[in-house]
């Protein structure tokens, strides 16, 4: 099973952040994403520009309407995520448990769903899954 860890942060924790050496931090994230590499749970992982960087797609009209970041509370913006391959989840639960985070930080841990989640005689499940075959092969080269 797939599990997403996003990262999550307060006003707090984000103040505190920027009071840690930036060395520090990136020496914690790598040890962290070696052991869970050396473990063989790790899919993908990424940290995220500022909010301010990013923007929204607002599909409440008719004509979607782009805003500009930031665009939200701290709490409600998504700092960076981990992808895990794990049995369980209790075992994404362990994982999570161990990331470097500081206090006011927090990880939502949420199942990524497979196409055995939907029904395969649909044929855009079906279509899913050929083009995921194909991305594969073209990694592959």
């Amino acid at each position: 099973m797939k599990y997403m860890l996003i990262m999550r942060a307060t006003d707090e924790a984000v103040e505190a952040y920027k009071n840690v050496p930036f060395e520090q931090v990136i020496e914690a994230m790598g040890k962290y994403n070696e052991l869970m590499t050396k473990a063989g749970v790790l899919v993908a992982g990424e940290g995220l520009s500022d909010a301010e960087e990013g923007f929204v797609v607002d599909f409440s009209a008719e004509t979607p309407l782009v805003t500009d970041g930031p665009y939200g509370e701290t709490k409600e913006l998504f700092n960076g995520f981990w992808i895990l391959e794990v049995s369980t989840r209790e075992e994404a639960a362990e994982w999570a448990k161990r990331a470097p985070l500081g206090a006011g930080s927090f990880l939502e841990v949420r199942r990524v769903t497979g196409v055995e989640d939907f029904p395969a005689d649909n044929e855009w499940v079906q279509k899913e899954q050929e083009m995921r075959g194909e991305q594969a092969q073209r990694a592959q080269q």
